[in-house]
């Protein structure tokens, strides 16, 4: 019996004994982990901010459809863009310290914004363009949690990580019912108290990974680019986190206009779409760790593609819209934990800029999405356009996928032993 326990736990190959290799809460580090998540789910509460909203400030400054369009959009863009900047920072100063230069930015625009008031649409382009530096959070949360973390186990550590992307729960919750109560204006300035505590709280549990790269040349962060596989992996979180950002800044917008709801109750039925793509970042990740992460993103994009497409009919039926926004951002959300199951296996030693790069992409295709739902209500009416154009993406993903995936197995798998692509 004590031989069989042994052998259970340990086998002798060439004179040495080899030890299970830890399960994933005692191979990284938790308080980081943990930090990590927190950082990223307040960052994102505020990133979203102007769209629940969106129906008051409009109403106040008089914004057309495109304009309303624009505004939400332009946070989505502006992290796009700084995700890149973020990506090489944390490579070069580390993400703690890089997160917590984000942070102070974030909060310092919020507290002007508040002090000072937004007056018109350029105001909320400004601000939005600072709210940007929340979305860039996402190339410091991920990098800070993955780098503490084995291959086998960096879906889970960046699905969970990635989960702050529930922030945008909190923003569809509460900010309708205290813009009704003490004014959107007002809100801007209590979103600087929670940021506070948070930003407190990351600086003293998080910790850079002893095994994060020296910094490299600058040139040398153009690499990846070089890379057909990483503009692969930048269309795939296009699509997936570019529907889930895109819709989470939209949805309110959307109930207001096509169901007449209340900027409170579409705030409400925002928040039910969003808990759910957030909710499953995780899953995604486990899912795509234990099947692979090409057999998840086909699976998602499926789906996503023929929710989409259902609601671009323009269901009249606010039950069965909602379903279908719930169906697409579960698919979206399993699909965002996927992708970056696939980024840390062919790009680990580049995770910093590679985070930032594809992060980025998917910023964009938020700001895609979110902009043309907007300039379709303009021009035609309706958001059908702009849901079936999200949904020919989503296709045209599912293609390329199909057409990477044998050659990635063949070659990935070769160095990563144990570990499913």
């Amino acid at each position: 019996m004590f031989l069989e326990r042994i052998s259970a736990r340990t086998e002798l190959q060439s004179g040495s004994v080899r030890r299970e290799a830890p399960g994933f809460w005692a191979s990284g580090h938790r308080p980081t982990l943990f930090a990590a998540f927190l950082y990223f789910d307040a960052a994102f509460m505020v990133w979203v901010l102007l769209g629940p909203l969106a129906p008051s400030i409009s109403a106040d400054l008089g914004l057309n459809a495109a304009e309303k369009g624009l505004m939400v959009a332009t946070p989505t863009l502006a992290g796009a863009a700084l995700r890149i900047l973020m990506g090489l920072l944390v490579d070069r100063l580390g993400p703690k310290m890089t997160g917590a230069i984000g942070q102070v930015i974030v909060i310092a625009g919020l507290f002007f914004a508040w002090m000072a008031g937004v007056h018109s649409f350029a105001g909320t382009l400004l601000l939005g363009g600072l709210l940007g530096f929340a979305g860039a959070s996402f190339a410091v949360a991920l990098p800070l949690a993955s780098r503490w973390y084995p291959p086998e186990h960096q879906g889970k550590a960046m699905g969970l990580a990635g989960m702050g992307n529930s922030g945008t729960v909190l923003a569809s919750l509460f900010a309708p019912l205290l813009a009704k109560a003490l004014g959107w204006n007002a809100v801007l300035g209590l979103a600087c108290i929670p940021l506070t505590i948070v930003l407190a709280v990351y600086l003293a549990l998080a910790k850079d990974s002893p095994t994060t790269p020296a910094p490299q040349k600058l040139a040398s962060y153009a690499e990846p680019l070089r890379d057909r596989d990483a503009w692969w992996l930048m269309l795939f979180y296009l699509v997936t986190f570019g529907g889930f950002s895109g819709l989470g800044s939209s949805l309110s917008i959307y109930f207001v206009d096509n169901f007449g709801l209340t900027p409170v109750q579409a705030g409400y039925a925002g928040a039910a779409c969003v808990f759910s793509g957030s909710l499953v970042r995780p899953f995604g990740g486990a899912l795509a760790d234990r099947i692979g992460g090409l057999k998840t993103l086909t699976m998602v994009y499926i789906v996503a593609a023929a929710a989409l497409v259902a609601i671009s009919t323009g269901p009249t039926s606010l039950a069965f819209a909602l379903g279908l926004f719930i169906v697409a951002m579960l698919a979206l959300g399993t699909g965002n934990g996927a992708v970056f199951q696939l980024v840390p296996q062919r790009f680990g030693k580049e995770i910093g800029v590679m985070t930032g790069l594809v992060g980025c992409a998917g910023g964009v295709g938020g700001f895609l999405l979110a902009s043309s739902l907007g300039f379709a209500r303009q021009w035609f009416g309706s958001e059908q356009a702009g849901f079936l154009i999200f949904a020919t993406l989503a296709l045209v993903a599912l293609a390329a996928l199909t057409a990477v995936k044998g050659r990635w197995r063949a070659t990935w798998t070769a160095s990563l032993e144990g570990v499913r692509i």
